[in-house]
């Protein structure tokens, strides 16, 4: 049988990875509209730096979130639930991860 705490705490390491990688691409993209931000003044600047500020915060505050619970939680790495909603929170960094990318390249070419 499957050890599901080393399954859960492995997925849960890979996703606080991915949301460290989204939490620096994030601020490279707040630094850049900012920047841009500063000589063109626009609307649309302005709303890109609200999203990106947004999205960086919700990072901050998942992957925060996924390091207290692998330090405080050890009787739920246990649990079958645990692995379902630890796949699908690594699911839904990892596709953030994706439209960060191509978001970064978009921006910086």
């Amino acid at each position: 049988m499957v050890n599901l705490e080393f399954l859960n705490t492995s997925i849960i390491y890979i996703a606080i990875v991915v949301g460290i990688t989204n939490v620096g691409l994030l601020l490279g993209l707040v630094y850049f509209y900012w920047k841009s931000y500063e000589q063109l003044k626009s609307k649309f600047t302005v709303g890109l730096l609200y999203f990106t500020g947004i999205l960086l915060a919700q990072n901050i505050l998942v992957t925060l979130a996924l390091v207290v619970l692998l330090i405080l939680g050890k009787g739920e790495l246990n649990q079958l639930e645990g692995l379902e909603h630890y796949s699908i929170l690594l699911l839904v960094n990892t596709a953030q991860l994706i439209a960060l990318i191509v978001l970064s390249k978009i921006t910086w070419e």
